[in-house]
């Protein structure tokens, strides 16, 4: 695949329809700028203010466009929460519909199609693929991203991160873990 991407790219700049800086920049953007980092501050906003979190809760779509994370495919947006007893995993069924504003390009398996399927009919078994093991009796819900709402799951504040301020806490903060295939790091594993 890769070999293919870089033969269309340079097929594509010999043939002057596409300025490689640009394209350069294109990316950089989506991996710098827009992306995971994003949503991972959005995620430590709800854990450290709890009037950020009831705002999320109601009304995700503008309450992260005040952190100023608009934009393609994240124009109408859904927080979910995990819990003790919940743990929330999106997908897409249709397509490969994804907040990228939030969370910047979708990996390859979310747009795949045995993922797309799986779960829905497997979640916990796609988890375990993820390795995310769950207590039998932790509930697990699945939320169908479409291309009129998609969804930012906000995974459970780790233990022992009493204290760290919303820059530390979002280092925690994984992509996985805001589509619900991972879980947030704890201070130890990330350092």
């Amino acid at each position: 695949m890769q070999a293919r991407v870089k033969a269309l790219e340079t097929l594509l700049t010999e043939k002057g329809l596409i300025d490689p800086a640009a394209l350069d920049a294109i990316v950089e953007t989506y991996e710098t700028k827009v992306g995971p980092r994003n949503g991972a501050h959005v995620v430590a906003k709800a854990w450290t203010d709890p009037d950020f979190a009831a705002w999320l809760r109601k009304d995700a779509t503008a309450a992260i466009a005040s952190l100023g994370y608009t934009g393609r495919q994240g124009e109408h947006m859904r927080a979910v929460f995990n819990t003790a007893d919940t743990h929330n995993v999106v997908v897409c069924t249709l397509c490969s519909c994804y907040p990228w504003s939030v969370l910047g390009l979708p990996p390859v398996w979310y747009k795949a199609p045995a993922y797309r399927s799986r779960a829905v009919i497997d979640p916990r078994g796609v988890l375990e693929e993820f390795g995310v093991t769950l207590a039998q009796d932790m509930k697990i819900r699945v939320w169908d991203s479409t291309a009129e709402l998609r969804y930012l799951v906000i995974p459970e504040r780790p233990a022992g991160t009493e204290g760290m301020t919303a820059e530390e806490l979002a280092v925690l903060v994984t992509r996985d873990s805001m589509i619900g295939t991972g879980l947030a790091k704890t201070p130890e594993a990330s350092s």
